[in-house]
């Protein structure tokens, strides 16, 4: 039963998901107008029935039939036939003439009978607004009648004036005049009434959803909110540093794309971060338009002390459940360079980088690694972080060497060898040089590079620099300044590296395949850290 039942919510879940995908790539194609498309309610309606010990609560905050005017090829009305289609139910007929301005998925409990030795049976709940009672109540009982004839058992009860419905793998009830519930069991449902009725107990009563609802902007079109402390239990994690205990994450478009901004909340007094950025760093300039992954900001000196670098600490365990960083998975190239010189980043390098900086991944058609850039602005301590590194290099058997390239005078660690030519008389020996890493001086920037054909494309490129390219200046303009730098992704170059590197992607993408299809590229910052709070946003450029 758990499975069936985990099957079921899991299915609506991911339809909820994909429909909000498919909609907003829809609505880009045709509409090119944001404003037309905006959130029916300000907030959650469907919190008054969710347990303030909830883990985490999803919401749609407009009607789905909004989002169907703007499909091009049927892609929301598939979602609604595949996910009724073994029901019986006819959406147009059964649910819209009553079906109202939001749905919300909730995880409840993550344990019904709260007995860990049978295992965990999470408690969901899906809330739907009703403009209809009658009709709404006609739709309940119509469904059940039918996984009646299906061989379900049905049972009734009046619970606190609510008539509940339920068999073994789904109860729903109608509650006053504004909602209808489905769930996988009964005491979800009743849980749900009880919480209604006992205001302390529904997540409306929370400090922290309190404190998070007034980070919302004013026109999303969905919203998520999580609870960190009960999803650690939930999925059994010891969370290092549990700097932030709640985030809530809202979903709005604008006329380049998609923002989804996000709040991570916390009691505790937030460090303060680094000196905000009014504008892009000037370090980008040296970054080629062809880059994949951009990664820009400032000062990477104190990075292990950010409140940014606590929250990713925690996150990374929440994720993976173990240490696991995404973020050294997606640049791999330079986690290989630290493995083979024998360096640690944050000491040997990170540490003398108190300006500006840019890192970057070049990928190539046939090539499995990408080339890498490393931009530094030349500071006081520059000079002597990069005689460590010569040291480091010495010590790994790599010898520092300068040539010069179109009269540029590039220095590089190289590694030598010596091959050997049969001859008929004696053998011939030649060495070859491999270089590991080259670096050279511009303006007032260090530059680092994987290969001469790398630093070659920084040097004959200026002109077509990631800080010129119009896509990236359409997705920075997105997000909220000053802010502490970006993380830019162009997903049509990068998407085979990042599926090898993170393999979870892929499923991502078949749920929302029509969105990633129109997916131009992601960007990724962090701004406007206030007392107790922690902002930032991921922007989703779609294509023309």
């Amino acid at each position: 039963m758990v499975n069936r039942q985990s099957s079921l919510f899991g299915l609506i879940a991911a339809g909820a998901i994909a429909l909000i995908l498919i909609a907003i790539a829809a609505f880009w194609f045709f509409t090119k107008s944001p404003v037309n498309l905006v959130a029916s309610t300000s907030q959650p309606g469907a919190a008054i029935f969710i347990s303030k010990l909830s883990p985490v609560m999803v919401s749609l905050l407009t009607n789905p039939d909004r989002l169907q005017a703007l499909e091009r090829d049927g892609e929301i009305s598939q979602i609604k036939t595949s996910l009724l289609a073994k029901s019986g139910i006819d959406y147009q007929k059964d649910i819209q003439p009553w079906l109202g301005n939001e749905i919300t998925l909730a995880v409840t409990t993550t344990d019904l009978d709260r007995d860990s030795a049978n295992g965990q049976q999470p408690g969901y709940l899906m809330v739907l607004a009703t403009n209809k009672q009658d009709k709404s109540r006609e739709f309940v009982e119509l469904l059940f009648s039918k996984r009646v004839l299906a061989g379900a058992n049905l049972d009734t009860e009046e619970y606190q004036g609510v008539k509940v419905l339920y068999d073994s793998q789904l109860a729903a009830a109608v509650v006053g005049d504004g909602f209808v519930l489905f769930a996988n069991d009964p005491s979800v449902v009743k849980d749900a009434i009880n919480n209604v009725q006992a205001p302390d107990l529904n997540l409306t009563s929370s400090p922290q959803y309190q404190k998070a609802l007034q980070q919302l902007p004013p026109a999303s079109l969905a919203v998520t909110f999580l609870n960190f402390p009960i999803i650690a239990q939930w999925q059994g994690l010891k969370l290092p540093e549990p700097t932030y205990d709640s985030e809530i994450i809202s979903l709005g478009l604008n006329s380049k794309g998609l923002l989804a901004e996000t709040s991570f909340l916390t009691a505790s007094e937030l460090t303060p971060p680094s000196s905000p950025l009014a504008k892009p760093v000037g370090a980008l300039k040296y970054i080629p338009a062809s880059a994949g992954l951009a990664i820009s900001g400032a000062n990477l000196s104190n990075l292990g002390d950010s409140d940014l670098a606590k929250f990713w600490t925690q996150m990374k365990t929440a994720i993976s459940g173990s240490g696991t960083d995404v973020i050294s998975r997606l640049v791999q190239p330079l986690t290989e360079v630290q493995k083979t010189w024998g360096i640690n980043f944050a000491q040997d390098i990170f540490s003398w980088v108190t300006g500006e900086y840019a890192i970057a991944l070049l990928p190539h058609p046939g090539q499995i690694i990408p080339d890498w850039i490393f931009v530094v602005e030349k500071t006081e301590g520059v000079p002597e972080g990069i005689a460590k590194l010569d040291a480091i290099a010495a010590s790994s058997g790599f010898s520092s060497s300068n040539l010069s390239l179109d009269q540029q005078k590039i220095s590089a660690w190289t590694q030598l060898t010596a091959k050997q030519t049969p001859t008929k008389d004696r053998p011939s020996f030649t060495i070859e040089a491999q270089a590991q890493g080259i670096h050279t001086t511009l303006d007032n920037y260090e530059i680092f590079a994987s290969d001469l054909a790398t630093m070659n494309e920084v040097l004959t490129n200026q002109q077509k620099s990631l800080i010129s390219d119009r896509n990236f200046q359409n997705s920075v303009a997105a997000i909220p300044q000053p802010n502490q730098g970006y993380i830019y992704i162009d997903w049509v170059k990068s998407q085979g590296v990042l599926e090898r590197q993170i393999p979870v992607l892929k499923l991502i993408e078949v749920l929302g395949k029509p969105f990633f299809n129109s997916l131009r590229s992601l960007t990724v910052s962090s701004y406007s850290s206030e007392t107790n709070v922690l902002k930032g946003g991921v922007f989703l450029q779609l294509q023309e």
